[in-house]
């Protein structure tokens, strides 16, 4: 498959391993490259994460509830380590969130000197106070000030929810150069035994029943003209949903729920796209946003 730029990255593949406790650290950073992952996006890095926070991931039916948050690495342990990773052009994107904008863009400025390729900005996460606090306004100040303070490029990660074009919207006009949809959707879960709530509250909730969703906020987002490049995320557990992804107008798309439970599923799914893109005797370049494209012939 041949290489493609999305948000200053050269992909040799779709398929991203998002951010989360299990890139909390360069040894499965590598691992994930090495089994066919286009870019690998570290856990969030923060300046100064809660420190008590209790992080939990529990399985129920229809996917996960996570309690997670920020690595707890300091932030001159993430600089060496993307500074070694940058060494070996390992396309590399750092997840990066701070208590302020002005805090976010030191951040990204320290970050850009190990030589990192490209930034997310983790600035939705449900698991902290700010999860029901998610403004177009917040968006723009966050990302303008990490657009002022650096060249990299950067994705914002959002969650869908009534809000989301305004606040797509807002990334835009702050000079994002990709958006990262979705983050976790609140979700919540009751113990029938015992009347106990879950975790203890409502937190992200991921995995294949929120694929639907997501996908439907993309398609309508590419709908009404938005052509800003998306990491699709949420969900995916094949290599046909991946593609599923990749159809709607994704141009890349991020795994993760799914590295929980099987071994050795960047191969296998990495692997499933090319064979499916062999059966439909189409590149990579074509099936993206090929749904969309049908539609228009068809309409």
């Amino acid at each position: 498959m041949a290489a493609y730029q999305v948000c200053g990255l050269p992909l040799l593949s779709p398929l991203i391993v998002g951010s989360g406790p299990i890139t909390d650290n360069e040894r499965n950073i590598r691992r994930f490259l090495r089994a066919g992952a286009g870019a690998v996006v570290t856990k969030t890095i923060h300046p100064k994460p809660p420190k008590d926070n209790d992080e939990k991931v529990i399985a129920i039916p229809s996917g996960w509830l996570n309690s997670t948050t920020y690595s707890q690495r300091p932030v001159s342990g993430w600089m060496a380590i993307l500074s070694r990773l940058a060494a070996d052009n390992a396309p590399v994107m750092a997840s990066i969130h701070a208590d302020s904008p002005g805090e976010l863009a030191s951040l990204a400025a320290a970050i850009a000197t190990t030589g990192c390729r490209a930034l997310e900005l983790g600035i939705s996460c449900l698991n902290e106070a700010e999860k029901f606090m998610d403004t177009p306004k917040r968006v723009f100040d966050y990302a303008l000030a990490v657009r002022r303070a650096v060249k990299l490029p950067f994705s914002v990660k959002l969650t869908i929810s009534s809000t989301l074009r305004q606040r797509v919207d807002a990334a835009i006009s702050a000079g994002a150069h990709a958006i990262t949809l979705s983050d976790t959707i609140l979700g919540l879960i009751v113990d029938p035994r015992t009347s106990q709530i879950r975790l203890g509250g409502a937190y992200g909730y991921s995995g294949p029943g929120i694929r639907p969703l997501v996908q439907a906020a993309i398609y309508e987002l590419r709908k009404a003209g938005v052509t800003i490049p998306i990491f699709g995320s949420g969900g995916v557990m094949s290599s046909s949903d991946a593609i599923e992804y990749l159809c709607i107008g994704a141009n890349a798309v991020q795994i993760y729920s799914v590295l929980q439970t099987k071994n050795h599923s960047v191969a296998q799914i990495s692997t499933g796209i090319t064979q499916l893109l062999a059966e439909r005797q189409i590149p990579l370049s074509q099936l993206i946003g090929s749904s969309l494209y049908l539609e228009e012939q068809t309409c």
